[in-house]
């Protein structure tokens, strides 16, 4: 068995779930009386519950423009943001518990959350960030390889991302995984323990790998390429909202294939949508890094069958890994985003 404990740091205590589930239930009812129309006919509009989208990405460019609410007024509804952004698992609790209608998260997180008693599905793919996750290690650290990650404590988020990329990169060097030490650490926390050198690596994707590299002290040893990560990211949907409103969650799927198309081709325009300065703001070399990865990184599309395949084989990995106890059956969580209407 491999060996894992959580490090001390003087970072707040983890309050993902509690925290993160307060924030989101600050939202009421996802239906609010107006004289617009939903696709039901009911002369409501209908309030999508959706995490605030900080200052970044395609979301905060619709939320500042007032482009998404114009999308989604055709089809009668509107969205109320709440709470924040941030890692899968308390999101996909909060959809679980009716307290959210839609998340985004990878399929590394969405498995280990599918593993519980899931009220969510997935209705979109995004092709695997080939240049934004990876294993990072401090410039100068002696690791030059994943090889040289044995005997050394690699910083995970446990079940999700970091955990899988890191797995993934000791499989395909053939490297036990027990040769390595899994330090379980929430990924808001873990910059300061890696510059710190409390741990000696970091498995991490790009919404926090992108200041650490723009830093000039940090870089990928393997990237998701060289690992060949199968790591998609996806939006969810709580189960019940899709079987009530297909015809939203088909127009909140159109507007983000289209504005993600958008988002790739002129990266810059969405970054710093509501401000350039203070710590959401991304600057300098940072900047440049996350430019670069946009414009290599996918679009919002639907999930097809090869996506499905690698899907599975992401699951089967997992329970291979004993990251969970058996293999999810994550094509029994799917929409068929093109057939809704």
């Amino acid at each position: 068995m491999h060996v894992t404990r959580p490090l001390r740091t003087t970072a707040p205590a983890a309050l993902l779930t509690a925290g993160a589930l307060l924030a989101l239930s600050a939202c009421g009812t996802s239906e609010a009386d107006s004289t617009g129309t939903n696709g039901s006919g009911s002369g409501k509009t209908v309030e999508v519950r959706v995490p605030d989208p900080g200052n970044s990405g395609v979301l905060a460019l619709g939320k500042k423009d007032g482009s998404l609410d114009k999308a989604l007024g055709k089809v009668g509804a509107k969205v109320k943001w709440t709470g924040s952004a941030g890692p899968f698992a308390p999101a996909a609790q909060a959809m679980n518990a009716d307290q959210l209608d839609i998340a985004t998260g990878s399929i590394t997180s969405g498995i280990t959350s599918l593993a519980q008693r899931p009220g969510f599905r997935f209705f979109t793919a995004v092709d695997p960030d080939a240049a934004g996750e990876g294993i990072l290690v401090r410039d100068g650290s002696g690791i030059d390889s994943v090889t040289d990650l044995v005997g050394k404590k690699v910083a995970v988020n446990q079940g999700g991302t970091g955990e899988y990329l890191l797995l993934k990169a000791l499989a395909k060097a053939k490297i036990p995984a027990e040769k390595v030490e899994r330090v379980y650490l929430r990924p808001d926390q873990t910059a300061a323990v890696l510059n710190a050198g409390q741990v000696d690596a970091w498995a991490v994707w790009a919404t926090y790998a992108v200041a650490e590299i723009g830093g000039g002290k940090a870089h990928f040893v393997a990237d998701g390429a060289a690992i060949g990560s199968d790591n998609y990211s996806l939006n969810a949907v709580r189960t019940g909202f899709a079987e009530q409103h297909p015809e939203i969650v088909r127009a909140l799927y159109d507007y983000l294939h289209e504005a993600s198309a958008k988002e790739k081709k002129d990266p810059a325009a969405y970054l710093n949508v509501f401000t350039d300065v203070g710590p959401t703001a991304v600057t300098g070399k940072a900047k440049e890094v996350q430019t670069e990865i946009t414009a290599q990184a996918g679009t919002v599309d639907p999930i097809g069958p090869e996506d499905i395949a690698r899907f599975e084989a992401v699951a089967a990995f997992y329970a291979e890994q004993k990251v969970t106890e058996e293999k999810v059956d994550v094509a029994a969580h799917l929409l068929d985003v093109e057939k809704l209407t």
